[in-house]
């Protein structure tokens, strides 16, 4: 550790930057503008992955905007935050070009904060929605948090394809968050992918620093981010205020943590499981995988209070202890699940449409999941051995014995035997953590979290790497950016989809496990040489593989 942080002071004095603040995790470091391009080309050189980009309102503070691009060094185990900033109208560089994978966040920041990042100003909206009106950024301080500004038609028809139409179902929007994507087709192949999300932004982030939060209610908030990783989103919440706080978390807390992620890890996998069979047409193995998926959730609620694991995890440790007749019982239910889902596994794999289907679609190549810095079962399908778990252990992980499941193809198969192997291994995990479980307390009494600290935080979920950034304030956070794993693996669908049959596309969407708070899909399907074009579901895609 001490030998990477001296590398890296090293190299930010030589590029004329000043080093902020080393923490036990992560180095904050500042670089002048003009040489933050070859710093960002040195630390991805180096190996590192772009994790997100945060910006940031710090006028109050020192009467500028900033950009933390926050890197992570994964054979190392710490993470590079990359601050830049300026006055309000002056320019900002970008290092999408150097980094591929900051594309979306700088895009971000510039809708939100309005910020000028060179290179983006000609580029379409990727969170504001086309009537949101100009020269109106909500994450800035001045903008209240329930502001609802007049709808404006400004920029309609300025900067989406003419082609492009917004689809009006076949889903509610009130009961459905709507996505797009445009697949264009030649024939039965796809050849290109239009996508357009955020379409019902919840300003989650915005939501934080309003008097209606505080640090100990933010949990609540955070769980809602997701309707599968719920428990997720919380832990990462509190382990990036514990660290910008520096509070110290019991073991037995600490466990407890460990143990429910894995639970959600599990029951997450199975869910997709059947996902992935109803889309191959194997709804016989849907309906299998979920009776066996089942038991799992009772077990949730059953050491929770809740089958979505709400409502236990607090600043400073966790509110339900784990008895020893609890203990007992969650060993039971993980040996019987292990069985069933082994023979499932036997059958699920030996039927031959499935294989035939998942093999050599949807492919992904190393060097482009690299590019992209994907996550999760989407680059451990394409060959890269990225699990926060193992490179930056939090919790009680340092503790627990297990396997990262690695396949090279790239393909749909790929990343669905990657969850196949992950649900053993997280099985292992919680049975070893329930067998050591320590003695203890399970939450700090007492705290304080003084202003203007920051912190990354990062956990592993179900469909990767979940990031945190604070910036510390007064009774709540002066500045809170969540990025999911879903936002990462999003762009990556653009290279997956293309030269993929129109049958298999939907498992291919369904493939990185996309998660758009929890919504249903929508996808429209344009032949290029016909014109034909319709809307469907991503279960309705079902059909075009039996034409």
């Amino acid at each position: 550790m001490k030998d990477v942080v001296k590398e890296i002071e090293g190299k930010v004095v030589e590029f004329g930057g000043v080093v902020e603040t080393i923490t036990d995790t992560a180095v904050f470091v500042e670089i002048p503008k003009e040489r933050v391009k070859e710093f960002a080309k040195w630390l991805y050189n180096a190996g590192a992955f772009l994790k997100t980009c945060a910006g940031v309102d710090e006028r109050s503070i020192n009467s500028r905007f900033a950009v933390y691009h926050i890197f992570g060094l994964d054979e190392k185990g710490i993470d590079v935050v990359l601050r830049i900033s300026s006055l309000e109208g002056e320019a900002l560089p970008s290092i999408a070009n150097e980094v591929p994978a900051a594309e979306w966040c700088e895009l971000e920041a510039r809708d939100m904060l309005g910020l000028h990042i060179l290179g983006h100003e000609s580029k379409p909206r990727l969170v504001l929605p086309q009537d949101w009106p100009n020269a109106v950024y909500p994450l800035r301080k001045d903008v209240p948090y329930d502001y609802r500004p007049p709808s404006s038609v400004e920029n309609f028809g300025k900067e989406l394809p003419s082609e492009v139409g917004l689809p009006v179902g076949p889903y509610h929007p009130i009961l459905h968050e709507p996505e797009y994507f445009e697949l264009y087709v030649e024939g039965e192949r796809v050849v290109d992918v239009f996508y357009r999300g955020f379409h019902v932004h919840r300003g989650i982030e915005k939501l934080a620093e309003s008097p209606r939060f505080t640090y100990k209610t933010i949990p609540f908030l955070a769980e809602r981010i997701c309707g599968i990783c719920g428990f997720v989103h919380s832990s990462c919440y509190v382990l990036t205020v514990e660290r910008a706080a520096k509070i110290e978390v019991p073991e037995r807390a600490q466990f407890i943590r460990s143990i429910v992620l894995e639970i959600e890890r599990i029951h997450s996998h199975l869910l997709w499981l059947g996902v992935a069979a109803h889309i191959l047409g194997y709804d016989a193995g849907f309906m299998h995988i979920w009776r066996i998926r089942e038991p799992i959730m009772v077990l949730a609620e059953l050491l929770t209070g809740s089958r979505k694991t709400y409502g236990i995890n607090i600043v400073g440790g966790v509110r339900r202890d784990i008895d020893e007749s609890k203990k007992k019982k969650a060993l039971d239910v993980l040996r019987n699940v292990r069985e069933e889902f082994k023979r499932f596994v036997e059958v699920f794999t030996s039927v031959p449409e499935i294989m035939k289907r998942a093999t050599g679609t949807g492919v992904l190549p190393k060097d482009d999941a690299r590019a992209l810095s994907v996550v999760g079962p989407t680059a451990r399908g394409s060959g890269l051995r990225r699990d926060v778990r193992k490179d930056y252990p939090y919790f009680a992980y340092r503790l627990a014995s297990f396997k990262v499941p690695v396949y090279s193809e790239g393909d749909n198969l790929a990343r669905l035997l990657v969850r196949v192997d992950e649900v053993f291994e997280s099985i292992s995990i919680v049975e070893q953590l329930l067998d050591a479980l320590p003695r203890g307390s399970i939450a700090v009494e007492s705290y304080e979290i003084p202003s203007f600290r920051k912190a990354v935080g990062a956990v592993e979920a179900p469909r990767g790497e979940d990031v945190h950034f604070i910036i510390t304030g007064h009774g709540r956070p002066y500045r809170w950016r969540v990025r999911a794993p879903t936002y990462q693996n999003i762009p990556a669908l653009k290279i997956m989809l293309r030269n993929t049959p129109l049958a298999d596309a939907f498992l291919t969407i369904a493939s990185i496990d996309p998660c758009f708070s929890c919504t249903d899909r929508a996808v429209v399907i344009r032949d290029v040489r016909s014109g034909f074009r319709r809307f469907a579901s991503l279960f309705e895609g079902r059909r075009y593989a039996n034409k």
